[in-house]
C-alpha cells in the first residue's frame, strides 16, 4: 500500500470513498452541505494536503490541514496541525489503512515543526477513536464543539515531541 498526495484523476474516486465511508456510520451526521464538503476532494486539494492510500486502486483517503491559514482548519491553536476526513473504504476498514494514513499526517506534522496534531471525531466513530488513542491522540473536552444541530464533535489532540 501507498501513502501519497491525490492526483486529479483520482479527485472523484477519493471524494466518493469519503462519501461512502461517512454514509456508513450509524446516525443522522450528514446534512446535504457536509455531503458535498466531503466529496469536494478537487477543492480540498488545492487548499490542503489531501493523502490517498492506494492498492490497486485508492481505499482510503485524509486530508492533512498544515496549519490555522487553511480554509480547511477548524479551530486549530497555535502552530498545530489538523486532521480532517479520514476515511476507508467500508470494504477495506480493519486492514490498517487508517492507521497508515494517519502515521503519514503525524509525520507530516512532524515534517513542518506543528507542536501537536488536532482533529474531531464525531461519538459514533468508536474505531477511529480507538485507532487516535493507540497513536498517542487524548481527548480535549474543553475543545469540543456542535458545528451542527444534533452532531457533537469531540476533540483530540497529539503531542508532537520536537527532536
Amino acid at each position: 500500500m501507498e501513502i501519497r498526495l491525490v492526483r486529479p484523476e483520482e479527485y472523484d474516486r477519493a471524494g466518493r470513498l469519503v462519501l461512502a465511508a461517512y454514509r456508513a456510520l450509524p446516525g443522522q451526521h450528514l446534512s446535504v452541505g457536509y455531503a458535498d464538503e466531503l466529496a469536494a476532494v478537487d477543492r480540498r486539494a488545492l487548499e490542503a494536503d489531501v493523502l490517498v492510500a492506494v492498492a490497486d486502486d485508492v481505499v482510503g483517503c485524509a486530508t492533512f490541514v498544515p496549519d490555522g491559514s487553511s480554509p480547511w482548519a477548524e479551530l486549530l491553536e497555535g502552530d498545530e496541525a489538523g486532521l480532517r476526513m479520514l476515511a476507508v473504504d467500508p470494504a477495506c476498514q480493519g486492514r490498517g489503512v487508517g492507521a497508515a494514513l494517519l502515521d503519514a499526517c503525524i509525520d507530516r506534522a512532524r515534517a513542518r515543526s506543528r507542536s501537536a496534531l488536532f482533529l474531531h471525531s464525531t461519538p459514533l466513530m468508536l474505531a477511529a477513536h480507538h485507532l487516535y488513542e493507540r497513536a498517542g491522540f487524548v481527548r480535549v473536552p474543553d475543545r469540543d464543539w456542535t458545528p451542527e444541530p444534533d452532531v457533537p464533535l469531540w476533540a483530540f489532540r497529539l503531542e508532537l515531541a520536537q527532536p
